[in-house]
């Protein structure tokens, strides 16, 4: 079963980036959270939404 949410530390590493380019990229808001209690959590669809934003912003 795939996850669904991924904390800071697992988003940074999927993206291949440091911990704090996520925090970034949440504080520009190109980066969508939920909070779930007292903590954050990236889904998968924004780090696809992500991805594809950037790709989609480099062929233009």
């Amino acid at each position: 079963m795939q996850k669904v949410l991924y904390t800071m530390e697992e988003a940074a590493d999927l993206l291949s980036v440091g911990r704090s380019t996520v925090y970034d990229l949440i504080r520009m808001r190109l980066l969508e959270t939920v909070k779930i209690g007292r903590s954050r959590r990236v889904t998968a669809a924004a780090l696809t939404e992500l991805v594809e934003r950037l790709r989609e912003q480099e062929a233009a």
